[in-house]
């Protein structure tokens, strides 16, 4: 009889210990609203629609953590991103398209591979409107998101994040090209740093990448894209200030043909500037507000304007009615000059006028958390 309760104990104690060593998360965002379009397609047709993440991306996602002893740990996050309003994948044939990562983390800092966001992600989600009125909803302000402060992914790639010291932290990233004999097609890579102490918070930014296969004139090889971004944030009371200037060059844009309006993402250059605040009327209702300028250099074969301007302003109400669950009203309105205005919500021209014509967007949400 006392074998068995021993023998009962032990296991027990086996199966808590293992438990605390090795866990996995289930976690998730439901974000659903509905919104009206003022001006969409050729014709300028106001839209009604049921949308999914608008504010957050909806989304599933699995992460675990296995202590492996002397502080070391090893671990995973698999996320896929969902259209909420019915049911289809976020990137089609892409079951992880948000992030697929193994790694190890310890006081090193933390080492992760796999498809992955880079650091403008993180300066994003802490400086710019993206944290209050969500990426899907300022892509189009920010030069179609090629800053990448609304997050963009790498496949094949390699992130290294610094353990906080003293308030400092900072950020490496690799994208392999894997393309054989060449290894500079395709090649990405970033770096960044953050400090924050107390109500102050400042941090920077770089990404470049590189062409992965021909596209004559340019060869595989040749830079395409570099961006960087400046954010700072300060926490005055209930108020959050914060503001971001953003710089995109697009080194392989082509000279345009055309004499009349094109799109801003045909730009040689961007700078992009957003300011906002963050008001907390009480612990639920929060206050919103922000504005987002850029500024495109356009290069032209003919005659034609060489500049481009979008002013989105954005006012907002949130109102937490628990920890996980919100209820939100946004309003935002796009304009443009001597450019086709590129909209408001998802990627830029996807939901936008045919010409240079304002904006005016409404999304009514609710957005769950798991």
């Amino acid at each position: 009889m006392k074998k068995t309760v021993f023998a009962l104990v032990a296991l027990g104690l086996i199966g808590a210990n293992a438990h605390a060593q090795s866990n996995v998360t289930i976690y998730g965002v439901i974000d659903t609203s509905l919104t009206y379009t003022s001006k969409v397609g050729p014709k300028n047709n106001s839209r009604f629609s049921v949308d999914s993440g608008d504010l957050s991306t909806s989304r599933i996602g699995f992460k675990g953590v296995e202590d492996l002893g002397g502080g070391l740990k090893a671990i995973f996050q698999l996320e896929n991103g969902f259209n909420a309003d019915d049911g289809s994948f976020g990137t089609a044939s892409t079951l992880f398209d948000r992030k697929s990562v193994v790694g190890l983390s310890g006081g090193f800092g933390t080492v992760t591979i796999g498809r992955q966001t880079d650091f403008l992600e993180d300066i994003g989600n802490k400086y710019t409107s993206v944290q209050t009125f969500g990426g899907n909803g300022v892509k189009g302000g920010h030069f179609n998101n090629l800053d990448r402060i609304s997050g963009s992914r790498t496949n094949n790639s390699i992130r290294y994040d610094s353990s906080n010291l003293s308030g400092f932290t900072g950020s490496l990233f690799y994208g392999f090209g894997e393309v054989a004999g060449q290894t500079s097609a395709g090649q990405a890579f970033g770096l960044g740093g953050n400090y924050a102490n107390g109500p102050f918070g400042i941090g920077l930014a770089y990404f470049q990448t590189k062409l992965a296969a021909d596209a004559l004139p340019s060869k595989a090889g040749d830079t395409d894209l570099k961006t960087f971004t400046l954010g700072a944030s300060y926490q005055a009371g209930p108020a959050k200030i914060y503001g971001a200037w953003s710089q995109t060059k697009r080194p392989l844009a082509t000279a345009q043909t055309a004499t009349g309006l094109v799109n801003i993402t045909t730009a040689t250059k961007a700078n992009i500037f957003d300011l906002g605040v963050d008001y907390s009327l009480s612990g639920n209702l929060h206050l919103l507000a922000s504005v987002i300028y850029d500024r495109a250099d356009i290069s032209r074969k003919t005659t034609g304007s060489t500049k481009g301007k979008t002013t989105q302003l954005n006012l907002g109400v949130d109102y937490f009615l628990s920890k996980r669950t919100d209820l939100y009203a946004m309003y935002s309105n796009q304009r443009a000059n001597d450019i086709n205005n590129p909209g408001v919500i998802n990627g830029a021209y996807s939901n936008a006028p045919a010409d240079d014509s304002s904006q005016n967007v409404l999304r009514v949400g609710l957005r769950h958390k798991f």
